[in-house]
Order: structure tokens, then C-alpha cells, then sequence
């Protein structure tokens, strides 16, 4: 969660950690056609592109996906200082 919310956007985060995040929140996740991914977390529904052949994901799809986590009510905790 720390990764896909960090600034600056990060381009390193493995797209199975994402997945496993969504499902680890409770989120549904399906496979669409090609690399289309679909995910249903928290009543909002969303589309990614799994990337290839990369494994990580870029920094336009971790704004996305982190885009869906807000709408669908899940942002990280703040830090206490």
C-alpha cells in the first residue's frame, strides 16, 4: 500500500503485488480479454492492463490504481509523528 501511494509516483511496483493487494481488501478479480484485468472492490468496478512482458507496473497505471483504491474507500493510514 506504501508503495502504490508514495511521491513521487514510483515505476518499480510489481503488478502481483497488486493483485494480491486487491485481493487481500477483498476485491474480485477476473481476467478479461488479453491482458484486461477486472476488478471489483468495495461496489466500484475498474479495468487495468496487466503490463507485459514487463512485470512492473508504470506510472500512469499506479495513478490509476490508485485512483480506484480511493474511489473505492481504501487509502493508506497516516503516518503519526
Amino acid at each position: 500500500m506504501r508503495e502504490i501511494f508514495a511521491d513521487p509516483v514510483r515505476s518499480n511496483v510489481l503488478w502481483a503485488d497488486i493483485e494480491s493487494l486487491f485481493k487481500a481488501l477483498g476485491g474480485e478479480i477476473s481476467q478479461g480479454n488479453g491482458s484486461r484485468v477486472r476488478v471489483y472492490l468495495n461496489h466500484v468496478r475498474a479495468v487495468f492492463h496487466r503490463p507485459h512482458p514487463e512485470k512492473e507496473t508504470d506510472k500512469g497505471a499506479l495513478k490509476s490504481v490508485r485512483r480506484f483504491l480511493m474511489e473505492a474507500g481504501i487509502e493508506p493510514e497516516k503516518e503519526k509523528q
